[in-house]
C-alpha cells in the first residue's frame, strides 16, 4: 500500500520548507507532492530545493483546484493532505493521522489542533470540519465530483461528501501544533480580505 503526501501551497515560503523535512522523516511516504499555487514568494524554489516533487500552477487556482492536480500526479492508495503553514507538526503526528486509515478503522482522519493557541484550537474545536489536516484512501478522493471549484471550501465539500457515501471518519488530536492566521502573513487587512474569501468559498460549499 503506497501513500503519498499532498501538500498545498500559496505563498508559504516561510513555513513549507520546514513542513516538507517533517513529512521526509516518515519513512511510509513514498511521494511528497507540493502543489505550487500560484505563488509570487520563494514557495516552488524552497520545496524544489527539498527534492520533492513540485507542480507549479501559473496562476492561482485554489486549493480544490491544487489538491486534485496533485491527486493527478499520484498514484497512491493512501493520501495525505498537509497545509503548508504548519507550527509545531512532528512524525508522530502525521503517523497518528495515518494508523486509522492504514488500519481499516477509518476512510478518513481528520486532525483537529489543540493545545497550539487559543485561536487555532477554538477555530477547529468550533468548525472541525475546516481541518486541512486529513488521511484518505484514495477511493474518498475518487468518487468525489467538482473538487477543483471548490477552493477554500474544499474541506467542508470532502466533508459532506464522506457523509454522504457513508464513509468511516475519525478525529485525530494533533497536540501542540498550529498553523499561521492570514492575519499574520498578509497584514491584518489583506489577511481580513482573504478571510473573507476564505468564508465566500465555505458558504458556497455549504449551500452546495
Amino acid at each position: 500500500m503506497f501513500i503519498d503526501c499532498i501538500i498545498p501551497a500559496y505563498n508559504e515560503e516561510k513555513t513549507v520548507g520546514d513542513v516538507i523535512d517533517v513529512v521526509k522523516k516518515v519513512d511510509c511516504i513514498r511521494d511528497i507532492i507540493v502543489v505550487n499555487d500560484g505563488s509570487n514568494d520563494n514557495t516552488s524554489l524552497i520545496a524544489k530545493s527539498k527534492g520533492v516533487k513540485v507542480v507549479d500552477n501559473k496562476k492561482n487556482m485554489g486549493k480544490g483546484a491544487a489538491i486534485k492536480i496533485g491527486l493527478e500526479n499520484s498514484d497512491a492508495d493512501v493520501i495525505l493532505l498537509l497545509d503548508a503553514d504548519l507550527i509545531g507538526l512532528t512524525p508522530n503526528h502525521i503517523l497518528d493521522l495515518l494508523n486509522p486509515v492504514l488500519s481499516n478503522e477509518a476512510d478518513m482522519s481528520v486532525g483537529i489542533f489543540s493545545s497550539g493557541r487559543l485561536a487555532t484550537d477554538l477555530a477547529q474545536f468550533v468548525a472541525p470540519n475546516l481541518s486541512g489536516q486529513r488521511a484518505l484512501k484514495r477511493f474518498v478522493l475518487d468518487t468525489m465530483d467538482n473538487m477543483d471549484i471548490t477552493k477554500y471550501g474544499v474541506e467542508v465539500a470532502l466533508t459532506k461528501h464522506v457523509q454522504r457515501m457513508q464513509f468511516k471518519v475519525k478525529n485525530v488530536e494533533m497536540k501542540d501544533m498550529t498553523h499561521i492566521m492570514k492575519e499574520e502573513k498578509l497584514g491584518f487587512v489583506r489577511g481580513f480580505k482573504a478571510r473573507l474569501k476564505m468564508y465566500y468559498d465555505i458558504l458556497k460549499c455549504l449551500r452546495t
